[in-house]
């Protein structure tokens, strides 16, 4: 007996002794699987869908691989000693596994070179109930001189498979975030962005990376989509080697940034953070919707203001008088916000047009002698709240601030300066330039208690880079830069920890999980035309919840003010128009709008979302979004430019309960329109609208017009 009890407790500290050399990173349906090699390398065992651990296979491929070694690919981290030597070897040491309150579960892996000391460690928090990852690395220097960091990946991952295919997303101004798909083949390739400020302008941070014979679509294909919590340059590397495997890395561009970490200094990589699929890009969406509402958006599960603009009414040509007429606009509409966008500053140099004023952030007292505070107490006295739009990055050469401090401005020095819509950028990794920052914003909040929103704008990239405060370490600046400008919102959140702030950048120059932590929206595109739009916003609902795409309803585009409209509810609603040249109809139309989105929109916010029909694959885009408990949807139809006699197919919905019964009734008619949909004011089972579905388009309509469906639970 004796015997039989030691030969179990034997057997017991080998399964032990296994099980610790075996690190699982898991999630409710996924799992990344680490071993420690005989070597003390870390490995990458397995990425895929969740397994039994007996199931999980014994591959070898290096998890961080480091240059200078026996990889022949491109490396994740490569460093260089004090002698010279290129060189990194990184070997287990241990690591721990922590639960954290919130449900997320932290696994740190440390690894170190045994000969120069140099530290590793391997950060990855999971999130089990949304399937999401976040992968970081930090790296400490334990010798006596600096090291020089040339490459600095904040996530490696491997894949295998016979085919792999990238959707990407690109653009420019006014047409950002449109959808590219390709396979990829051996060799490298590259999605980065060296421009600093607006990062994203002309390559999107986001993707998503199928492995199977074909892309995945919205409900089929195995997948991970991927994105970088990162407001400055980044660079994704996807390379396929000689046996086909695909080794993908990401972080922070390395691109003129090579960094010089000094002995005892430890460099903190950004989190990327990724979701695997099996079931397609709809379920990689809703992972990530769901986790970033809970832990990545400020107020993510909080409401949102509706707001009316002041800009295409007025641009710069305003003054007191009319921006409280608007004030009666704004209450007539019935949102709940004024928005004041750019003009409303300068002493000397006055804010008549984009060439003069941006720095000097004094009230422009010819158009507001009474200031912001008499706009502030009007708007509320009429029951509506006050929003403001600073840039406060960037300065005009013809200003106060920049006469004052020309030294505060990011230039190139013996060069000429370089300008973008007449602005430089200001050297915010200058602790001075940080507290003026700060400045800016915490005086409009000393200076107006009741101010409820910010616009907060950034409209050109780095070019010609050099930080005088930096000097001899110019490769810092892009980092520095990013730092700087969270420290700044650091500042910021911690004394006003929920003022509702939009991120802007001349559009979707800054659309990140960096920068939404301390923003509650941001502002995906100049284009408000409504055609333009659903294929704008219809990209970034692939990584960012509805409730921070904000949508305008402007008078950009040809479309009706119904089709317009339409399209801004299907994110966060706002208004940017003369609604003085409303019609009755379209008055009252907006009114009833508002009023319903007002009513719906936390199943727009906090609800499922479904793709059901592309824009990139038809004549027509239809989105549904579904409540959690599939008591309550609300569906979006586009009809974009149907050919003669084009025949549309009933659409199945999804995220439905099949049990129950659920009441279609269209809304958002125009005044004494009556609905044209067949299913109008029917009931279906659930059941049947998700197999059989219903028509939401008619042959021969006209291209351009839209319906929104309210579908509700009767049982």
């Amino acid at each position: 007996m004796k015997k039989l009890i030691f030969l179990l407790v034997v057997l017991a500290m080998k399964a032990v002794a296994q099980d610790s050399n075996t690190i699982s990173i898991t999630t409710s349906n996924a799992a990344l699987i680490f071993k420690v090699g005989n070597n003390k390398r870390i490995y990458q065992s397995y990425f895929g869908s969740k397994l039994s651990n007996a199931a999980y296979p014994d591959k070898r491929i290096e998890a961080y691989v480091s240059g200078g070694m026996d990889f022949e690919f491109e490396p994740a981290i490569a460093v260089a000693h004090i002698d010279g030597n290129p060189s990194l070897e990184l070997l287990y040491q241990r690591h721990k596994v922590e639960n954290h309150s919130d449900g997320s579960v932290e696994t740190d892996i440390f690894l170190k070179d045994m000969v120069y000391q140099t530290a590793v460690t391997l950060h990855f928090l999971s999130f089990p109930e949304q399937d999401v990852i976040k992968s970081w690395v930090s790296i400490q220097n334990n010798e006596k001189k600096e090291i020089l960091l040339n490459n600095y990946a904040s996530a490696m991952l491997h894949f295998n498979a016979d085919q792999y295919w990238l959707t990407q997303f690109h653009g420019d101004w006014a047409k950002e975030m449109r959808l590219q798909e390709h396979q990829l083949t051996s060799g490298i390739k590259i999605i980065d962005s060296k421009l600093g400020t607006r990062a994203n302008k002309y390559q999107s941070q986001h993707f998503f990376l199928t492995t199977g014979s074909q892309p995945a679509t919205e409900d089929a294909g195995e997948l991970i989509a991927g994105t970088l919590a990162w407001t400055g340059n980044f660079k994704y590397l996807f390379e396929i080697d000689n046996k086909n495997l695909l080794h993908l890395s990401a972080g922070i561009n390395n691109y003129a940034s090579t960094y010089h970490l000094q002995s005892g200094e430890t460099f903190t990589a950004p989190a990327f953070i990724f979701t695997y699929s099996n079931k397609g890009k709809g379920l990689a969406s809703r992972n990530l919707h769901n986790w970033a509402r809970k832990y990545a958006v400020l107020d993510g599960e909080q409401g949102r203001l509706t707001l009316l603009n002041n800009w295409e009414a007025t641009g710069f040509k305003f003054d007191q008088q009319k921006l409280t007429s608007l004030f009666d606009d704004a209450k007539k509409l019935d949102v709940d916000l004024f928005l004041l966008d750019d003009g409303w500053f300068g002493e000397k140099y006055p804010r008549d047009n984009a060439t003069t004023g941006l720095g000097d952030w004094k009230v422009d007292k010819k158009k507001l002698p009474d200031g912001i505070s008499y706009l502030v107490k009007s708007a509320t006295d009429k029951g509506i709240k006050f929003g403001i739009w600073i840039e406060p990055e960037m300065v005009n050469p013809k200003s106060e601030l920049y006469e004052k401090h020309p030294d505060w401005v990011l230039k190139l020095p013996n060069r000429a300066e370089n300008y973008q819509r007449n602005q430089l950028v200001l050297d915010l990794i200058n602790p001075k330039v940080q507290d003026f920052v700060f400045k800016v914003v915490d005086d409009l909040f000393q200076q107006n208690p009741n101010l409820a929103f910010i616009k907060w704008d950034c409209n050109r990239t780095i070019t010609n880079g050099y930080s005088p405060y930096l000097k001899n370490n110019q490769t810092h600046l892009y980092i520095e830069y990013t730092k700087a400008f969270y420290a700044i919102l650091d500042r910021v959140r911690k004394k006003y920890p929920h003022v509702p702030i939009m991120l802007c950048s001349g559009g979707g120059g800054r659309a990140d999980y960096g920068a939404m932590k301390y923003f509650t929206e941001f502002w995906p595109s100049d284009d408000t035309d409504g055609q333009e739009r659903i294929y704008i916003q219809w990209g970034y609902s692939y990584f960012f919840p509805a409730n921070t795409i904000a949508a305008h309803v402007t008078s950009w585009g040809k479309q009706s003010l119904k089709f317009r409209t339409d399209v801004a509810m299907m994110d966060k609603l706002g208004y940017d128009i003369d609604i003085s040249h409303f019609s009755k109809e379209e008055l009252l139309f907006s009114q009833q709008a508002i009023n319903n989105y007002k009513r719906f929109s936390p199943i727009i916010f906090q609800g499922n979302l479904y793709r059901l029909a592309s824009p990139y694959e038809g004549n027509r885009a239809v989105l549904m979004y579904s409540d959690q408990s599939k008591n309550k949807a609300i569906l979006f139809a586009y009809n974009l430019s149907s050919r003669y006699r084009e025949v549309f197919s009933p659409v199945r919905l999804q995220g439905l309960n099949p049990l129950k019964q659920y009441q279609i009734k269209e809304i958002n008619l125009m005044p004494n329109v009556k609905s044209a949909i067949a299913g109008n004011n029917k009931t279906f089972t659930g059941e049947y609208l998700m197999n059989i579905g219903i028509e939401v388009s008619k042959t021969n309509q006209e291209p351009l017009t839209s319906v929104v469906l309210e579908i509700t639970a009767t049982n």
